[in-house]
């Protein structure tokens, strides 16, 4: 068998921990410690982040969606296939060599995607543009972790709490959807998206996205829009009672 390469490592801003990018022949391994973040073998739960979210804002004409973490890329070709030529998609990197790699070494998964003129990649941490952009988003997807518990680095457990999660619903447009990616189920989770005020589906899906492989979890919370205003002359009546 051909062993593991140690290709690269890089420094997770505001943790100590480090991020080592592994090569076997033309698979590739992100990890972090002992975990394994992402192999390029595996790549349909990432995908499926995407395709589930899109489905449900197939309606927007001009989809603007942010995503947060670029990993292998999974997640952002799988946006670009599914979303319209008119889409906007945003992806946020807080490690500066992940988007390194994505030109260097695993140029290659990730084809043309990056210059693709729908994309802005920005070297950013995804929770300071979820907070600055209110309503400025029809879709967040979320793979910045193993799960909603900050792994990476412990600053992001304030994405999955209630109030991150509020924060994240304020950034959602009406009918938009957060979308969170996890290696297992968290029903602590669940609830703290209901808290929130989400619509929410949990949904089990495979690692290979062909039915073999360990079983990822999805949570595609909807922010549901608001109902409309009644007109003038009713809410004089309502007030007259």
């Amino acid at each position: 068998m051909i062993p593991w390469e140690k290709i690269d490592t890089a420094r997770i801003p505001g943790s100590a921990d480090e991020l080592r990018l592994m090569r076997r022949g033309h698979e590739f391994s992100i990890k972090l410690g002992t975990n394994e973040l992402m192999n390029s073998r595996l790549s349909g739960s990432e995908a499926a982040l995407a395709t589930l979210a899109a489905k449900r804002i197939e309606k927007v004409a001009r989809p603007h969606v942010l995503i947060g973490g670029l990993g292998m890329g999974f997640t952002l070709r799988a946006a670009l296939a599914v979303l319209g030529r008119k889409a906007t998609i945003v992806v946020a990197e807080l490690v500066p060599q992940v988007i390194a790699w994505a030109r260097g070494p695993m140029a290659e998964i990730f084809g043309d995607s990056l210059d693709d003129p729908r994309v802005e990649i920005r070297e950013v941490d995804v929770a300071r543009l979820i907070e600055r952009h209110k309503l400025g988003f029809d879709a967040i997807l979320l793979d910045v972790d193993n799960g909603p518990e900050g792994l990476t680095r412990k600053a992001n457990d304030a994405l999955y709490d209630v109030s991150g999660l509020r924060t994240a619903q304020a950034a959602l447009r009406p009918g938009g959807v957060l979308a969170v990616w996890s290696s297992g189920p968290n029903p602590k989770f669940t609830k703290s998206l209901r808290q929130a005020g989400f619509a929410v589906n949990e949904v089990a899906v495979r690692a290979t996205g062909r039915g073999g492989g360990a079983r990822h979890v999805i949570w595609i919370a909807t922010n549901e829009p608001m109902p409309p205003s009644p007109p003038p002359d009713a809410r004089a009546r309502r007030s007259r009672r």
